[in-house]
């Protein structure tokens, strides 16, 4: 397949337009768009030994580059985000939430959900698929969970959105990157955070990336490199 047939798909269903005006996305370099594609990577951060693979096959990473890349390399980022059915509702569905509405709706970045978990469901459910998560202001576990917002990735260092869950009457929200700033605050908002790390929260949205390549027919795998190491 040609790369620019794999471009165009993908400028169609996530288009380029929605991302933030500071974003960078789209394809990173002059690259000839008749070059014949016959793979695809997905990964979140583009690493230098992943910049390696032959010219056949198409790199798409959700982060931009820190680098130039020497792979055709294409990226999805806040565009995702934002897009219905995107990276949001990844998280959401990854969670066993139900989305009603957008969580800002300048942006339409992040998800308010409904939920049927009590806590301890609720709890028991991340823990099967997250590790190290963080929380403040733990609920009881008995305790009826009505309304949560998600954002994958950065949601919790944004003090914003930590006062717009409040307003919009959230119990909780969930996203990576909680701050020391973010945590006091919550606390004085009585507010629940939960922090599953901005990777992690964002991974469900690369698997959901793969599945819409899979409508083309191009061969496609998800590489899922974690950035930061356990201390043993």
């Amino acid at each position: 397949m040609k790369l620019k047939e794999i471009i165009e798909f993908l400028d169609e269903r996530i288009p380029e337009k929605l991302a933030l005006d500071f974003d960078n996305v789209g394809l990173m370099g002059d690259w000839d768009l008749n070059l014949d594609i016959s793979s695809v990577k997905i990964l979140m951060d583009l690493w230098p030994e992943d910049d390696s693979y032959g010219k056949d096959t198409l790199l798409i990473t959700h982060h931009p580059p820190l680098f130039n890349p020497k792979t055709p390399t294409y990226t999805i980022h806040s565009n995702w985000d934002i897009i219905d059915g995107g990276a949001n509702e990844a998280l959401a569905e990854c969670l066993g939430l139900e989305v009603i509405g957008s969580f800002d709706d300048e942006t339409n970045i992040g998800r308010v959900c409904k939920s049927g978990y009590s806590f301890g469901q609720l709890k028991e459910h991340i823990s099967a698929d997250f590790e190290n998560v963080r929380i403040v202001n733990s609920p009881k576990d008995g305790d009826e969970i009505r309304k949560i917002g998600t954002i994958s990735g950065f949601g919790l260092r944004n003090p914003d959105y930590v006062r717009l869950a409040c307003r919009k009457d959230l119990d909780m929200l969930i996203s990576g990157d909680l701050t020391q700033e973010t945590a006091i605050l919550a606390k004085s908002l009585n507010i629940t955070l939960i922090d599953l790390g901005h990777h992690e929260s964002e991974v469900p949205g690369l698997h959901s990336l793969k599945r819409v390549l899979e409508e083309i027919g191009i061969d496609s795998e998800v590489i899922d490199k974690r950035p930061i190491e356990k201390l043993q």
